[in-house]
């Protein structure tokens, strides 16, 4: 046989070798193992972080649309609100128009009545 010419000592060297090469080889691996877990670990982490970021914007959607909705709301109060008051001024200047009329009327009645005075003076002698 061939292993009959090496000496046991080489046979332990080398078997000691072969030992620690199988430890360092089993340690990388479990390192290898340690390494993935903690990608594992991190890409749930991601994950979650990433499901919250979409949880909020969902929820800066649903903000968003209430605002733009409510700005609606609000120009449309405005645009009535602009109606309502230049209704109220035309019917302010209906009224003043009217109250003129009546007051040219009262005038025109007291120049009347003065000329009717006037006329049905006495003469003071």
């Amino acid at each position: 046989m061939l292993n009959d010419h090496i000496p046991p000592e080489q046979h332990l060297r080398h078997a000691e070798g072969v030992r620690e090469r199988a430890e360092d080889s089993r340690n990388e691996a479990e390192q290898f193992r340690r390494s993935a877990e903690e990608a594992r670990e991190v890409r749930d982490q991601h994950r979650e972080a990433l499901e919250t970021v979409r949880q909020e914007q969902e929820r800066l959607r649903e903000a968003s649309e209430m605002a733009r909705a409510a700005g609606e709301e609000a120009r449309d109060a405005a645009e009535a609100a602009r109606h309502a008051a230049m209704d109220a001024a035309h019917a302010t200047a209906e009224t003043l128009h009217a109250t003129l009329e009546h007051m040219k009327v009262v005038e025109e009645m007291r120049r009347t009545l003065r000329e009717i005075r006037d006329v049905n003076k006495l003469p003071s002698n």
